[in-house]
């Protein structure tokens, strides 16, 4: 196998809601970052160019008809989105509905198809699209900033492939709401979410009880963290939860949801994570990814709101796990000016550099109970951790 990362990518891919925490700059940053260190020059990695939008008929294979019929309605005309009719398909304001959402929705899934795609048929080892990560979306709604949920079409791709058993890890700071009840009654698909809990977060849901649908019992694993539970409690959830879980279900592929919205400084969460966390997260997939699958893995960026901040740098890190290719020690030369031109005022001097942590890093003893509580919980409810 000659390539082995594929990372697909356009600048132009991802949703455009307009004055949106969903900033295309996100992705395009960390595919410039990821470019000036090196990573996609280094042997058997491959940047493929995102495809058109995935065709109506190809869609609804995955997603109601009706749906898809709304959303394009709805993108053709926005002002229909304020019809009260239109929350039956999810739209609210979260999403700002604009002519084009249709497509890039839809352009997003054939990303995510093509990379899982490659990756089941084996004509990469990995894959990762940069822009995706939609991941609370049904098939018949759509739910947070997406439309049509592409790490579900990631997975319906592999699926397709002749993939019969696959693990999905979210670490994303939301639940994997959508992604989890896609794939709620599929015993051959376990679905592994690390989140704020529903307590205090959209979309208030992801709580440890929720273990899979009745011909499918134990194939969700839900880890609802409290506020402030900061780095070592992603540490303590890779090594008790989410290692173990896919180790014991034993699957072809895995599939992931990256985000990094529970960095201290996203304006959307307060799980107070920092830059140093992230290495030890993407080697821990990348060690399961080669234990359980052969290494094959395909890959979904996620959430990130501060687009010049985290985002960049931990998504560039990603790509350099997943091409196996060491991260230089300082970040690129060209860097501060790629990020000012895009319109980031103080961008990062370094792979780790933050501000004063002395703040962040704090945490209470009643946090650290609550973190040591929270994952107990999981492993309580989870067949798979018993």
């Amino acid at each position: 196998m000659s390539t082995l990362l594929a990372v697909v990518h356009d600048d132009d891919l991802g949703m455009a809601y307009a004055d949106h925490p969903a900033d295309r700059r996100r992705h395009q940053l960390a595919v410039a970052l990821a470019r000036g260190a090196g990573v996609l020059d280094s042997p058997g990695v491959a940047v493929v160019p995102a495809p058109g939008p995935m065709a109506d008929d190809m869609l609804a294979t995955m997603f109601a008809p009706a749906f898809i019929r709304a959303i394009k309605a709805f993108s053709a005309r926005p002002v229909l989105a304020a019809a009260p009719e239109a929350r039956q398909w999810g739209v609210t304001g979260d999403v700002h509905p604009y002519e084009d959402m249709h497509r890039d929705s839809a352009r997003l899934a054939a990303a995510a198809w093509v990379a899982g795609e490659m990756v089941g048929t084996g004509g990469v080892l990995r894959a990762i699209v940069p822009a995706g990560g939609a991941h609370h979306g049904l098939p018949h709604k759509m739910s947070g900033f997406g439309v049509y949920n592409d790490t579900a079409v990631a997975i319906h791709a592999l699926r397709a492939s002749g993939i019969q058993r696959i693990a999905y890890v979210d670490l994303d700071v939301h639940h994997g709401d959508g992604t989890q009840g896609t794939f709620w009654n599929h015993p051959d698909v376990l679905t592994v979410s690390v989140h704020e809990s529903g307590r205090y977060l959209f979309p208030n849901s992801g709580f440890p009880d929720e273990t899979g649908g009745p011909d499918a019992p134990g194939s969700a694993v839900n880890l609802a963290l409290p506020p402030e539970a900061g780095d070592d409690a992603y540490r303590l959830a890779m090594d008790r939860v989410v290692v173990p879980a896919v180790r014991a279900f034993r699957p072809e592929v895995l599939v992931t949801q990256c985000g990094v919205d529970h960095h201290h400084a996203d304006p959307l969460s307060h799980l107070r994570t920092t830059m140093a966390v992230y290495p030890y997260l993407w080697a821990g997939l990348a060690g399961l990814a080669d234990e359980c699958c052969g290494g094959r893995w395909v890959a979904l960026a996620g959430g990130g709101y501060d687009p010049c901040n985290a985002p960049p740098r931990a998504w560039a890190m990603l790509m350099a796990e997943m091409a196996r290719v060491p991260m230089p020690h300082a970040m690129p030369d060209d860097w501060p000016s790629i990020a000012t031109l895009a319109g980031c005022g103080s961008p990062a001097t370094g792979w780790f550099s933050e501000p004063d942590l002395h703040e962040v890093l704090a945490r209470s003893e009643d946090t650290l109970n609550a973190v040591g509580e929270a994952i107990e919980a999981t492993r309580q409810a989870s067949a798979l951790l018993a």
